[in-house]
């Protein structure tokens, strides 16, 4: 291991795949504020908002600069998950390749079959998507609820202002929280017509922790953004929230983009390889293409796989928008609550109330991703080509 980290070429490798992780992101992230806050701001009984109008109210509530609210938290997730899907699928390719060449021994012809076939991409990129959504999880749940506080109005509580000591049953919960006084007022009222009453009413409900927010619902989301509110008030299993859909998705989206760049690669490989005298052997005998032209597949391919995967992260942004509290869960458990939807719905994550929903945003994402893509390819090729000359 310390040989491997005291080599200048897998260094420069690391500095070139995490440099052109986080120029992507940086150019792309406004693209994908927006198509997570049009895929989490839409609902089947209310009124649907588009991009432009969501533009508009981050500029007035946070500003230009709202639109990059979870942007470390993004770059943590990309270089993490990116880093574990393609190490993951050169992993899994080097097996084929191996088998490959292993197997070509038996010809008398003695061809060298080292490459990827278009099968063997997907499934090894299923696999690598899988892993990169288990990694990345987490971070994801607080960006998407970092980007959501960016369009989110929040109220100056009438409680906080009063002064008032915070509840203790309410801080171990969610530290500095208060509730909504006009709520509690609200639900105080509609218990005083009962005939043998608390002499402390308000005092008595709060320390219920289903009374928190005065109303008995959970907080908003944009009262539980940081990752100690949310390992507080809804424990460390909310951190992987959306898993179901996640895998499913990121699965998707790994299988669909390597084995479409891969038959890219081998397509251009085979038009290269076309006239050349004598035939060559192996695809290592063509030699290289063009990092544009690679680039440029690569974002063909990344803007398939986001279509292809859309519904799924629709339904993993909404989920993560969902705060779930523990005393809630533990109800869930205690009454054997079973998932609502049919059978596919239940095993990748998709409520039922969503189903009119999954599309929102998917030129957003498709956009974004394409074009991410191609920066991170370009990029990488071209920080790896200035650090080893």
């Amino acid at each position: 291991m310390d040989e491997l980290l005291k080599n200048h070429m897998f260094a420069a490798h690391a500095i070139a795949g995490a440099g052109s992780v986080t120029f992507s992101t940086l150019l792309t992230y406004p693209l994908d504020s927006l198509k997570t806050l049009v895929q989490v701001g839409s609902g089947s009984g209310k009124q649907q908002f588009g991009a432009a109008q969501i533009l508009e109210r981050v500029r007035i509530l946070s500003g230009t600069s709202g639109l990059y609210n979870g942007f470390g938290w993004s770059t943590l997730a990309r270089i993490s998950g990116l880093g574990a899907r393609f190490g993951v699928y050169e992993i899994l390719t080097a097996f084929y390749k191996g088998h490959h060449i292993h197997a070509s021994c038996l010809f008398e012809d003695g061809r060298e079959d080292n490459y990827v076939h278009v099968s063997e991409a997907f499934t090894a990129g299923m696999v690598a998507g899988a892993v990169e959504s288990v990694i990345s999880s987490p971070f994801e749940m607080v960006k998407v609820r970092k980007q959501v506080t960016s369009a989110s109005l929040i109220p100056s509580s009438s409680f906080v202002a009063e002064k008032r000591a915070v509840v203790p049953s309410i801080s171990r919960l969610l530290r500095g929280y208060t509730p909504d006084q006009k709520a509690l007022n609200h639900s105080v009222e509609l218990l005083s017509t009962l005939t043998s009453k608390h002499p402390n009413m308000n005092g008595a409900l709060l320390e219920y922790p289903w009374m928190m927010t005065g109303s008995g619902r959970p907080p908003p989301v944009f009262h539980v953004r940081r990752p100690s509110d949310v390992i507080s008030l809804e424990g460390w299993g909310a951190l992987w929230r959306g898993l179901r859909s996640g895998v499913v998705r990121d699965s998707i989206f790994g299988g669909v983009f390597f084995s479409i760049w891969q038959f890219l690669h081998q397509a251009m490989l085979d038009w290269k390889a076309v006239g050349m005298d004598p035939a060559p052997r192996s695809d290592d005998e063509i030699g290289p293409l063009s990092p544009l032209a690679v680039s440029l597949a690569a974002g063909f391919s990344g803007s398939v796989a986001a279509a292809a995967s859309h519904s799924f992260d629709t339904a993993k942004s909404r989920s993560q928008c969902i705060v779930l509290p523990k005393y809630i869960s533990m109800e869930r458990r205690l009454l054997k609550w079973k998932r609502p939807g049919r059978r596919f719905e239940r095993y990748t994550g998709i409520h039922p109330s969503d189903r009119s929903l999954l599309s929102r945003g998917i030129w957003l994402r498709t956009g974004r991703s394409g074009v991410a893509s191609f920066l991170l390819v370009g990029g990488y090729f071209l920080a790896v080509h200035q650090l080893l000359r």
